[in-house]
């Protein structure tokens, strides 16, 4: 019978930890930071943050643009530009960018953890399931309500700095700063889940953009072609198709305002109060806060 091997016990130094244990709110807490910095690209490659942050300038576009242009030319911004028109489907770049923002960072924030699979070590912490879901979507609006406030806050400040009394202007002009802040908050919400349920269906960044994309894409052309052609509700109705659409409803809705689109335009067409654009963009943000929490509650994930 053969003797069994000698072993040897080497002490390498390893030490149990006993510093404060955080828990779960403040992992939490460090999950939205993290996808709050990623989606920006920071703490990565410089090529990492030229896209997001390009985005949020190209979103920033037309108020730079009237803001140089208020320096050398005696206008009056707010009768060019209004607050509620800024990401209304007049002006192309700021919600244009916004879509390719959720397009670009949505995938980013969630795919990245399903293609190493690094879900089962977060799940085997103090984060649950649900924790998870809600602080990538947190990360995501948050992103988001960043690239509506900036361009609001440059036209509203600007527009103080050129006028002869900026506390002035303030007085005048406060009342903007609720209807400015609830409508961008209501917009980066809506994006930010519609964005996320679709990235979260495949960890493929690819097919998650595109999924992104198709439905601010396809969708306002039916829509179109709905309310141009069809004169019933059914066609008043595919307004709600169009997610562009739907937040300049709301928009004007918060602003208490009408569009200048011109007797011809298709809000006018449809002829919805303001308050049902915000009562559909609420039910689009919890249903897809709710398939976005069903998918990471699944087993199988």
């Amino acid at each position: 019978m053969s003797e069994r091997a000698a072993g040897s016990i080497y002490d390498l130094g390893y030490r149990r930890y006993e510093g404060r244990r955080l828990g779960r709110r403040n992992a939490v807490l460090s999950l939205y930071v993290h996808g709050l910095r990623a989606a920006f690209g920071l703490g990565r490659r410089t090529r990492s943050k030229i896209f997001p942050m390009g985005l949020g300038v190209v979103a920033a576009l037309p108020a730079i643009g009237y803001l140089m242009a208020a320096a050398f030319i005696d206008i009056d911004i707010s009768d060019v530009i209004r607050a509620e028109d800024y990401f209304s489907s007049i002006f192309f770049f700021p919600p244009s960018a916004l879509m390719l923002f959720v397009a670009a960072v949505a995938p980013e924030l969630l795919g990245r953890d399903q293609r190493h699979a690094t879900l089962p070590l977060y799940f085997s912490r103090a984060l649950s399931r649900e924790d998870y879901a809600l602080a990538r979507y947190a990360s995501m609006a948050t992103a988001l309500l960043a690239l509506t406030l900036l361009p609001q806050a440059i036209l509203f400040l600007g527009n103080a700095l050129v006028v002869d009394s900026f506390g002035g202007y303030f007085q005048d002009e406060w009342g903007q700063i609720g209807p400015i802040i609830g409508s961008s908050l209501l917009i980066s919400l809506f994006f930010a889940a519609i964005g996320m349920v679709i990235s979260a269906q495949t960890g493929r960044r690819a097919f998650a953009t595109i999924g992104v994309i198709a439905p601010f894409v396809f969708l306002p052309v039916i829509s179109l072609i709905l309310v141009g052609t069809v004169e019933n509700i059914v066609g008043r109705l595919g307004i709600f198709l169009n997610p562009f659409f739907v937040i300049d409803g709301f928009t004007y809705w918060f602003f208490d305002s009408a569009p200048n689109f011109g007797e011809g335009g298709t809000l006018t067409t449809a002829d919805f109060a303001g308050g049902w654009y915000f009562f559909f963009a609420l039910v689009v943000t919890a249903l897809g806060i709710g398939l976005l929490l069903r998918h990471y509650g699944r087993r199988s994930l």
